[in-house]
């Protein structure tokens, strides 16, 4: 039995799935670690964490597996993407990996946009505007604001592939994952060295991309001791977690399309050829099937704002207690009498790029209860998800069938609210496993297995529920979207007057500390 392991790097913890050659998973673990924020709005995380979850969760599924060594014969790797893993020429870390949710590089995103001749010059060069959460102007605020780290940097890598490091010996990058360091030539698939010589970086800085299911390397004779593997293993290039969760989602052809809610909220579109939004409100970037694209719309706080309710209003640590607010959602009617809820709880990304937009409960009246307030939260996260589908439809992508993924997809309730929104049919898939998974059919794809990710996942990915929209729903969501909308126009510079308040407090409250 020849055996293919996936393998995850995400924010709160590494995922590890074995699959045989017909997509049966055969065991499955995950390992936690801490996330850091020294200072408002950073966010980092410690590599050396990262590693020791992907020793734990390997060793953990040969085992439940029980497998032998000769039978894994491929590695796939995925993980959150963005982060920033700076490495010295002895190949050690030289600080904490700053991740794609950091807000610092504000300053940083304007400079490149300005060396690249403006942000129109710099969607022509990238496909992409500079966001915060990019991997570029976290290496230039490095520069600008430690410098003495700056000068040691032999390589910066992204998450999974400092693990590919440690795996192989090998320094490589898959095409997905490189576009969204805001330094990668979409279009061609490469390196873009015009940009790159704007920013005044080095080519020799970064690893060499392949495409998602190329070979990057085997197992090293100590590795393959370590995780009861052997050299025999070869890993391939894998992809960023998004591109990872929508090979597992089957996200493959044109005319699929996949939202996922998890802590952040991700729409997904496969596209056969290059294309890209002139105003940059959708990212795109390389599918992890080769020689393809993807348009990719991101609200920040999707299944992270319901986390937030429960964990600060819902004053207990019952298990169930989930369950019990998606009861009192369900028995609100279509709008939540009214309510409306911005749920840009770490800012926003599409369609508004904007660090400063806040959370907000619009609408609120003596009359409103939880489940009106659980409700809003579902119907405002699915609101920000349809402002991507609504740039898609503007841009003339595809869209014949959409799949619900991430931790709302378990939600019934939250899968007709989508319906509903988006008056689309929204299909459950048999089994959801997500970017581990679709690294794993990756790995199969480079061992031989299949002779494309579109046969793998043909052969293993089926749909088994859909939900489909209700005309009345539908009717009112229709009149309620635009309204939707306008609140974030309406509050635009409210946000910023509130950001500069709050940095004030900021500043006024170090200095106190600082003496």
């Amino acid at each position: 039995m020849s055996v293919y392991i996936g393998i995850d790097i995400g924010t709160s913890g590494t995922k590890a799935i074995a699959i045989d050659a017909n997509g049966k998973i055969l065991g499955e673990a995950t390992a936690s670690y801490p996330l850091h924020q020294p200072k408002p709005l950073w966010s980092e995380q410690d590599p050396e964490d990262w590693w020791k979850a992907t020793v734990e969760t390997v060793k953990s599924v040969v085992k439940t597996a029980q497998l032998k060594p000769s039978q894994v014969k491929a590695i796939g790797l995925s993980g959150q993407m963005h982060g920033a893993v700076f490495l010295d020429k002895h190949n050690q870390v030289i600080r904490p990996a700053i991740l794609w949710n950091d807000q610092r590089t504000f300053e940083e995103c304007v400079e490149i946009e300005s060396a690249a001749g403006g942000r129109a010059e710099l969607i022509k060069l990238v496909a992409n505007p500079a966001l915060t959460g990019f991997t570029a102007p976290k290496i230039l605020w490095l520069r600008k604001n430690e410098l003495a780290n700056f000068e040691r940097i032999s390589k910066v890598l992204l998450p999974k592939d400092e693990i590919r490091r440690r795996l192989t010996g090998e320094f490589a990058t898959d095409v997905s994952d490189a576009s969204g360091m805001l330094l990668f030539d979409v279009a061609k698939r490469t390196w873009s060295k015009t940009l790159l010589t704007k920013l005044d970086l080095s080519s020799d800085l970064f690893a060499q991309a392949y495409e998602s299911q190329e070979i990057t390397g085997k197992l090293t004779a100590e590795v393959a001791a370590l995780l009861g593997l052997t050299t025999d293993c070869v890993v391939v290039a894998g992809a960023g977690d998004c591109a990872a969760g929508a090979i597992g989602n089957g996200i493959v052809r044109e005319g699929l399309v996949s939202t996922s809610i998890g802590s952040s909220g991700v729409v997904f579109a496969h596209s056969e050829n290059f294309a890209v939004d002139p105003s940059g409100r959708l990212h795109t970037f390389c599918h992890a099937v080769k020689g393809k694209w993807h348009l990719m719309g991101v609200t920040l706080a999707a299944g992270a704002s319901l986390q937030w309710f429960r964990n600060n209003l819902c004053l207990t640590d019952d298990a169930s207690i989930y369950e019990q607010l998606t009861a009192e959602a369900k028995a609100i009617k279509a709008g939540s009498d009214g309510l409306f809820f911005l749920p840009y709880l770490s800012g926003e990304r599409t369609p508004y790029a904007d660090p400063d937009a806040r959370g907000s409960f619009i609408g609120l009246t003596l009359g409103h209860s939880r489940g009106h307030l659980v409700r809003s939260i579902m119907e405002g996260v699915t609101y920000s998800l349809n402002d991507s589908l609504t740039i898609m439809r503007e841009l003339n992508i595809s869209i014949e069938e959409i799949r619900a993924s991430g931790g709302g997809a378990k939600s019934a309730l939250w899968r007709q609210i989508q319906a509903d929104v988006f008056n689309e049919s929204i299909s459950l898939l048999t089994a959801e496993h997500g970017a581990a998974y679709g690294v794993a059919l990756l790995a199969a794809v480079g061992a031989g297995a299949f002779t494309s990710i579109e046969e793998a996942c043909d052969a293993t990915i089926s749909v088994r529920h859909q939900s489909k929209p209700d005309t009345t729903a539908s009717r009112f969501y229709r009149r309620a979207f635009p309204v939707y909308q306008g609140l974030y126009h309406s509050l635009k510079d409210n946000f910023k007057q509130m950001a500069a308040v709050e940095s004030d407090v900021n500043y006024l409250t170090a200095a106190v500390v600082d003496g």
